[in-house]
């Protein structure tokens, strides 16, 4: 396709290409996109019906907007899906440094080099994905580094005066000209930073050390930030807030099916060599420590708790799971709920502590969210059904029955140790046939996963009790994890 488009100005206009600003570009492809019914944030789950809307609307305003939220809430992938909305290639003057449109240019060096040649000025075509520039604010950021400085090698080189445009190395800003510029943690960049970017965004006109340039650039300004640095380490000044057409809040996962399927999508669970299974149950278990840790008072729900955190405890599991088939030689790799202990790294290291998480400590606190999120995950699965089984199995204990089985152990010992427990395997090939609508045989590493989550479930309502190195009975000292 490239040899067809036009090479000079004179081309250009010859082949009928008419300009327009970049956000009249981005909603004429989404008004396409619309149209065609095609999903506007592929891979972004759970806004179809809260944020994206807004964010369309947005869009189809012609407005900058900001979108706030906690961390792990997708904000910056959601802005870098917008370069998908700009047209595949764009004309620029060859050899500017800011993406001078040919029929409207900006730039003194565009305007001479037009003088000069006239319709054979050459034409260059800029792909999409260049026309994207993406600033993580700190408050080391200064103006010079959006806007720009003089260069005096430049203008040494050039015999030009210091107030002349063409000594300007231009910043982030102009670079971005004709294409989106994002900022992420706005209120982090200092305040008289905040202040050239509105006069940007309206006026065009800004300063380079003192000497005035008229530079009117062409773009969509789409910034992110938390909530707690937006009232507590940094502000957004209130001029600037004033021009930011639209604030688009972002949000956790509003249920935990929402909450697997992210995790799923996003998480790396497949392993060269092996079958891997996870049992929902397990999954769910994963997820629902991330939502039980939203609503425990002893973490800092400021700083939110991550979606990545149960996305980085899949993962961990995964990998304990398959530390444990290549130790005892099994044929795959199968998720049980005691794997999720071995996750605790992925957990504690996400979560921001009040003062009374803090003497309590992030370690049991990981520990008792598992083991809740088991109690819960086993309410959801329809008790139903399976009183009979887990009375018996509580009966077991009650009677002064022991289970006591060794960190990772096998597949086989831990069916032998399971069938001395009365009911737990009829419980666990209850759940089993609850994730397998099949008559086949049940593979006996689900089962150990099925009793597991069982056991888990009934730690987790206190009808029994585990200690850290795996000792079930019904005396409850300390309700701990391995």
């Amino acid at each position: 396709m490239s040899e067809t488009r036009a090479k000079t100005l004179g081309e250009l206009k010859s082949s009928g290409y008419h300009s327009r600003s970049v956000k009249d570009e981005i909603r004429a492809n989404l008004l396409e996109r619309l149209r065609a019914g095609k999903p506007l944030f592929p891979g972004i789950i759970g806004y179809e019906e809260t944020v994206v809307p807004q964010i369309v609307n947005a869009l189809l305003s012609r407005h900058n907007f900001i979108l706030l939220g906690l961390r792990g809430q997708a904000k910056s992938r959601i802005v870098r899906q917008l370069i998908d909305y700009l047209d595949p290639f764009i004309p620029v003057i060859a050899g500017s440094e800011i993406n001078d449109d040919p029929l409207a240019p900006v730039s003194k060096y565009a305007h001479q080099v037009i003088e000069e040649l006239g319709d054979e000025t050459p034409i260059e075509w800029v792909p999409r994905e260049s026309r994207y520039v993406e600033k993580l604010a700190t408050p080391d950021v200064t103006i010079a580094d959006l806007v720009g400085d003089i260069d005096p090698i430049r203008a040494a080189r050039g015999g030009h005066l210091l107030a002349d445009e063409l000594t300007i190395h231009f910043g982030l800003l102009p670079r971005a000209n004709r294409g989106i510029f994002a900022i992420n943690e706005l209120p982090d960049l200092a305040g008289k930073v905040q202040v050239g970017l509105f006069n940007i965004m309206q006026e065009g006109d800004i300063q380079i050390k003192g000497f005035p340039v008229r530079l009117p650039l062409d773009l969509l300004l789409v910034f992110t930030a938390n909530p707690e640095d937006y009232t507590a380490r940094g502000k957004i000044i209130t001029p600037l807030k004033d021009r930011i057409g639209a604030e688009v809040v972002t949000h956790y996962p509003n249920s935990l099916d929402l909450g697997v399927e992210i995790t799923l999508q996003e998480a790396w669970t497949e392993r060269e060599g092996w079958e891997v299974v996870l049992p929902e149950f397990v999954v769910e278990m994963i997820e629902q420590v991330a939502f039980s840790a939203r609503e425990d008072n002893r973490i800092d729900q400021r700083s939110g708790v991550s979606q990545r955190l149960p996305i980085s405890v899949l993962e961990t599991s995964v990998s304990n799971a398959e530390r444990r088939a290549l130790i005892h030689g099994e044929d795959s790799i199968i998720l049980r709920p005691s794997d999720i202990y071995a996750a605790l790294p992925a957990i504690t290291g996400k979560l921001e502590l009040e003062y009374e998480g803090e003497l309590v400590g992030a370690d049991r606190i990981a520990r008792e969210l598992i083991v809740d999120a088991a109690r819960e995950v086993l309410v959801w699965w329809g008790k139903e059904g399976l009183e009979e089984e887990l009375d018996r199995i509580v009966e077991y204990f009650e009677e002064g029955g022991v289970l006591q089985l060794a960190e990772g152990s096998s597949t086989k010992a831990c069916l032998d140790g399971f069938e001395s427990v009365d009911g737990l395997l009829e419980a666990a090939h209850a759940v089993v046939r609850r994730v397998i609508d099949s008559g086949e045989e049940t593979e006996a590493g689900l089962l150990v996963s099925a009793a597991e989550f069982v056991l888990e479930g009934l730690v987790g309502e206190r009808r029994i009790s585990r200690t850290a190195d795996y000792r079930y009975s019904r005396h409850r000292p300390v309700m701990a994890g391995p």
